[in-house]
């Protein structure tokens, strides 16, 4: 039960927490007016027919909730953009409703059923039915006109049939106040689930951007790294092709040079994808809390500045917090995230990164080689690192990443 519950993210929570309370109407409503009706009804004189239509009152009311039940769920899909509006559906939970509240009306009126017994049923389908017509409009301004119409219909149909004056202004006003109110229940709660959906969808568009910056960010590496080698290859290649015809021997020394870029340039490109070429450290521990910032998580950095490493521990550990926020951003679904660069003591104490957030997933996840965290172990095996990954108490999930060496002599970090 639990992994169910947390395998899901928040709009899926959510949604899953307003789909069951719609359903629970279903039961409140046959629990509150439907079995109420069934035992007042026959509780005066239980006879074979007093029975019958008590019966038959309360599967009106089951097969009610029932119908709006269904439209709740159809409207939710709607307004989560998963269908079209369910329209046919509204019609038919309508004109059922109406048939429902006129059946249980004329009991009362014909004395099948005592008067006592019509107002609950009626105000709790009618209000209910309300309720779910409300999530099937698409303005708010316009969920006012389901109870404005059912308080008048009711309104008209107990006047037509005979009933005081006095009871048709207090079904108008029971039918109004009751279908406001869940009107504005429903409708709240389907603000919320679309809101919830449209902050999901943004941090799957920020977790995109943020894949998409970086797969720019290694565009241009490519480009500064092959378009100067590549053309002085054309041009060297051009050269050593026009030495050759005329059986000058500096054509050969032109050939090895060109032998010699190439072979730079593929160690070169190597360095590129694996992403040990030069990096700051410290800008790209400022960029995770920018990235993460905007992405509406309290992230807190702890470094120190300034500090000097090699270049090749710069990179292994800078790719290791891209990764690592790419992940927070794309797994999980955190609300703070904690990323702190501490040094062991000692001459060779090991330089350690930490990065933990409070969204775990479900699995940790990794990859082939060169990608997810396989690829994060590769990098950090270069320099002799290691790395840790998985989920810890409090439903949190840490990353640690270790390089030992006598370069984190004296670090010492603070907030």
């Amino acid at each position: 039960m639990t992994g169910w519950w947390r395998s899901r993210g928040t709009a899926g929570k959510v949604e899953l927490y307003t789909r069951w309370s719609f359903h629970f109407f279903v039961v409140i409503e046959i629990a509150s007016f439907g079995l109420g009706a069934l035992a007042s009804a026959a509780g005066d004189d239980p006879t074979r027919s007093s029975w019958a239509v008590a019966l038959a009152l309360f599967l009106l009311v089951c097969v009610q909730s029932a119908l709006v039940g269904f439209l709740s769920s159809r409207a939710l899909d709607w307004l989560t953009e998963r269908r079209e509006r369910p329209v046919r559906l509204a019609v038919v939970t309508a004109v059922f409703t109406v048939l429902a509240c006129l059946t249980t009306l004329a009991l009362v009126r014909t004395g099948q059923v005592d008067a006592a017994v019509a107002p609950p049923p009626v105000l709790g389908m009618a209000g209910f039915a309300c309720g779910s017509f409300a999530l099937c409009v698409r303005r708010v301004r316009q969920t006012i006109y389901p109870p404005a119409a059912a308080a008048a219909f009711t309104g008209a149909a107990v006047a037509v049939l005979g009933f005081p004056a006095g009871d048709a202004l207090g079904y108008v006003i029971g039918v109004l106040v009751t279908g406001l109110f869940l009107c504005f229940t429903c409708r709240f709660s389907a603000w919320l689930l679309q809101t919830v959906h449209e902050l999901d969808r943004s941090r799957e568009y920020q977790a995109r951007l943020a894949v998409a910056e970086e797969r720019l960010r290694f565009g241009r590496d490519l480009h500064d790294v092959m378009g100067r080698n590549l053309a002085v290859i054309a041009l060297k290649s051009e050269l050593a092709v026009q030495l050759a015809r005329r059986g000058r021997p500096e054509a050969v020394e032109q050939m090895i040079e060109v032998q010699r870029i190439a072979r730079e340039s593929q160690r070169e490109v190597r360095d590129v994808v694996r992403g040990y070429r030069e990096a700051d450290l410290a800008v790209e521990l400022e960029g995770a809390r920018g990235v993460l910032s905007a992405a509406g998580m309290d992230c807190r950095v702890e470094y120190e500045a300034g500090r000097a490493l090699p270049p090749e521990v710069q990179s292994a550990l800078g790719w290791v917090v891209r990764e690592a926020t790419t992940n927070v951003l794309r797994h999980g679904d955190a609300r703070n995230c904690l990323i702190r660069l501490t040094a062991g003591e000692g001459p060779d104490g090991a330089l350690t990164l930490l990065v933990e957030n409070d969204g775990a997933p479900d699995g940790v996840p990794d990859g082939p080689p060169g990608s997810g965290l396989a690829g994060l172990r590769e990098r950090l095996a270069v320099v002799d690192g290691a790395l840790r990954a998985g989920p810890v108490e409090g439903g949190r999930f840490r990353l640690v990443a270790q390089v030992p060496g006598p370069w984190t002599r004296a670090a010492e970090v603070g907030a």
